[in-house]
């Protein structure tokens, strides 16, 4: 009986599959993956941008800062007013000279997006960008 049970355990380890190459193959994989993938930091809100014909690419490192048809400003995901514009921008500017970008929703009052502008250009801004859609 004993060589019976010692036979069957042979023959379930001689069927037994080696993972590790395949772990290997996984974690390599999820590796490069990782590391080819761009992050774009949007400003975490939807907007819907008007059109423009003479739209162009900015570079990546950038600051949004978003106005949404209710005329609500946000920052980072979070609600900022217009108050809170210079004080978040001369935060980032600190870390790095770069450009704002304001994402305003095609229905946003002139007169608000002039004030987030002025409030960006006043913290130290040297450019600042209106988003488009092409």
């Amino acid at each position: 009986m004993q060589a019976r049970l010692k036979q069957r355990l042979e023959q379930q380890s001689a069927h037994h599959i080696d993972m590790s190459p395949l772990l290997d193959v996984v974690f390599i994989l999820l590796i490069f993956f990782i590391v080819t993938t761009v992050f774009v930091r949007e400003s975490g809100v939807e907007v819907d941008k008007p059109q423009a014909v003479s739209a162009s690419r900015l570079e990546q490192q950038v600051i949004f800062i978003a106005i949404t048809d209710s005329q609500q400003v946000y920052f980072d995901g979070s609600q900022i007013g217009v108050a809170g514009v210079r004080s978040s921008v001369e935060q980032m500017l600190k870390q790095q000279q770069r450009p704002v970008v304001i994402q305003a929703d095609k229905t946003v009052p002139t007169e608000l997006l002039v004030k987030v502008i002025d409030e960006a250009k006043l913290a130290g801004a040297a450019t600042v960008n209106l988003a488009t859609q092409q």
